[in-house]
């Protein structure tokens, strides 16, 4: 006899044996012991969640000659067997994948005029129901509001938006939940000891995991794992090899050299890994999990959220360690940025030169130009402010370079902007600027390596500042007797502003007002 996966030889046979949809479960069992079935419905839902496995409980109960006290089908009789085994003319399970036209639609249509032989009712399962096409939608809407009373209609799919508003307003729509990992694990035990196979708890909690929310994915990685090492116990490391994983030991390497900047540690583990045969794509994705974990223990001050994470002792005391080194919003950034890597890697080709160059990118924000990046940069500046240590200042006036003839200032370095700060107001006195009145409200702080960055709450003004930029650049060289590199930004009145920028004043510890 042929081997039956396990995610098919244990799939339920009543509402009893369906896991994580207890809402869903209730709900079915209530309207079948009240008599109150429905005429159409929607079971939208991720992949491997119960759908189709609950549609055929559903079409087995709404035909069972002798149900059971909470409404699940017996089993045992024949209307039961004939439908498990696919003799039943009452319940045809249709792929609207491949049959989505509407003469496919039609000839469903033609068929209900017959009522059932066997059994009270006709049910018709259609799988993947967003995939048919717009003729064969329209052409279902009126047998679908209202079929012959002999009729059930449950449409499966896993995208519910590509349906027509139309055929959704016709149908009690269920929402299948991702299965916890927990109740997979759980599962998962259950049948690993129905079948004798000997398995360690956290490796079955890692296929859990990996199963991202869908029982069928589970099993069938279970289903791989055992095949590989039939016959011996199934361990931790094992499923590492199996499913192309990591270690949480080299996630905290890697996170230590990106903290560090240490771009040739992190390509050295970037370069073991590929070595070892892991997959890449299953690199990133444990990555962003162990990324998770720590921005739970850091948004948790009590240690209520510990037992989220799965993990063991010795990995909670190095993921508490990190938590205290990272901000939240750098911990959010690298979350952000592996999340998009984590997409595009699903197209790429050189899924290794895309992982390194996304690297780099964390250790260096000044390549990104996004909101996040920018925050990053001034943290990193205001941990030199504070320790004192110079950083290389680089123009970047918002006009471009000076004509040729004229007299190159040497370049100001952040010494020279702190000057700047302390003169504000002497600066703005002897100013004769056109728009001297727009310069009073702006707020200083550090752009872009060591560049002076003047801040204005009103978009006309910021505008109008870089359209005259070059005054402004001279008001400023002539009063230092050095180029003095600067930006123009705006920022946010509904927020404070030392949540935006580094505030220069404050964190020099100048006091002055300028006069409006």
């Amino acid at each position: 006899m042929s081997y039956t996966a396990l995610y098919r030889k244990f799939r339920p046979v009543s509402f009893a044996d369906v896991k994580g949809q207890e809402h869903i479960v209730t709900t079915l069992t209530n309207q079948l012991t009240m008599n109150r079935i429905g005429h159409a419905y929607l079971f939208c839902g991720t992949r491997g969640t119960g759908k189709t496995t609950v549609a055929k409980i559903l079409a087995r109960a709404v035909n069972c000659s002798s149900p059971l006290e909470d409404g699940s089908p017996c089993g045992e009789c024949e209307m039961c067997r004939a439908i498990a085994e696919g003799r039943s003319l009452n319940v045809a399970e249709i792929d609207a994948a491949s049959n989505n036209s509407v003469e496919n639609v039609r000839q469903i249509i033609d068929e209900l005029a017959y009522p059932p032989v066997d059994g009270r009712y006709r049910v018709y399962i259609l799988d993947e129901a967003h995939m048919l096409s717009q003729g064969a939608a329209n052409a279902l809407l009126k047998t679908l509001e209202e079929p012959p009373a002999y009729v059930i209609f449950i449409l499966a799919t896993t995208d519910p938006a590509k349906l027509p508003v139309t055929i959704m307003s016709r149908c009690q729509r269920y929402d299948f939940r991702r299965i916890s990992i927990d109740t997979i694990a759980e599962r998962m035990k259950e049948l690993t000891e129905a079948e004798g196979i000997d398995v360690e708890e956290k490796a079955l909690r890692y296929v859990a995991r990996a199963a991202d929310g869908s029982m069928r994915d589970g099993l069938s990685l279970l289903d791989q794992c055992v095949a590989f090492h039939f016959g011996e116990t199934l361990t931790y490391e094992r499923v590492l090899d199996i499913l192309g994983a990591v270690d949480t030991e080299v996630f905290s390497r890697l996170l230590r050299a990106v903290m560090a900047g240490e771009v040739s540690g992190a390509m050295k583990l970037v370069e073991d890994v590929v070595m070892q045969g892991r997959e890449i794509r299953q690199f990133v994705t444990d990555f962003l999990w162990y990324l998770r974990n720590i921005m739970l223990l850091k948004a948790s001050d009590d240690g209520d959220m510990e037992e989220l994470l799965n993990v063991s002792g010795e990995h909670l005391k190095a993921l508490k360690e990190e938590a205290q080194q990272l901000e939240m919003n750098t911990i959010l950034r690298y979350i952000s940025v592996f999340s998009e890597l984590q997409q595009n890697l699903r197209y790429a080709t050189q899924k290794r030169i895309m992982l390194e160059t996304w690297l780099i990118r964390l250790m260096r924000p000044q390549m990104d130009t996004d909101v996040s990046s920018l925050l990053e940069r001034v943290r990193e500046l205001e941990k030199q402010l504070k320790n004192g240590i110079p950083a290389a200042a680089v123009s970047v006036s918002a006009k471009p370079a000076p004509a040729a003839e004229k007299v190159q200032l040497s370049r100001a370095v952040p010494e020279e902007v702190k000057q700047i700060v302390k003169d504000w107001p002497v600066i703005l006195g002897k100013s004769s600027f056109l728009y001297k009145a727009m310069l009073k409200t702006a707020k200083l702080s550090m752009g872009e390596n060591g560049a002076l960055l003047l801040c204005f709450e009103e978009s006309l003004h910021v505008k109008t500042m870089k359209e005259h930029s070059e005054e402004l650049a001279e008001l400023l060289n002539e009063h230092l007797g050095k180029e003095v590199p600067f930006e123009i930004a705006g920022y946010d009145p509904g927020q404070e502003f030392d949540t935006q920028f580094a505030d220069l004043k404050e964190l020099l510890n100048i006091s002055y007002e300028v006069e409006e």
